[in-house]
């Protein structure tokens, strides 16, 4: 952890670059230094059926949701929130000048007794840090 999942409505690829969207949140989580580097992912999805507000063709959304590992306060979370938030809406100021857009950013912490994980990415960071 943390999982970023992203959802996007499929009339953002003319205007957005989604790779590049995956990496400033990546980076930014990176930046918080409250993750552990193995556990981020950042995946997007793209949603071809949606429907918004009045049903104008031309509205645009972006909805992320973060899970997270219990056992960090609520100002660090806040904080770490925060910052991701404001990375990614400024990556997003574009789209907001150009169309009727809406973003939205979820945090959510899963239960330790109902969460299994299985990962070898963290062993291999920590041999890549001490031999280079």
């Amino acid at each position: 952890m943390p999982h970023f999942t992203i959802e996007y409505s499929a009339n953002l690829d003319s205007r957005l670059d989604i790779a590049a969207v995956c990496e400033v949140v990546r980076k930014a989580a990176v930046e918080t230094g409250i993750f552990p580097l193995g556990g981020i992912r950042v995946r997007a999805v793209r949603c071809e059926h949606y429907a918004i507000a009045d049903d104008r063709q031309d509205y645009g959304f972006l909805d992320m949701v973060l899970r997270i590992g219990e056992g960090r306060d609520l100002p660090t979370r806040q904080k770490a929130g925060e910052h991701v938030f404001q990375a990614l809406s400024k990556h997003l100021d574009p789209v907001f000048a150009g169309s009727k857009f809406a973003l939205s950013f979820d945090m959510q912490i899963n239960d330790k007794d109902t969460s299994w994980k299985r990962n070898n990415i963290h062993d291999a960071l920590k041999v890549e840090a001490t031999h280079g």
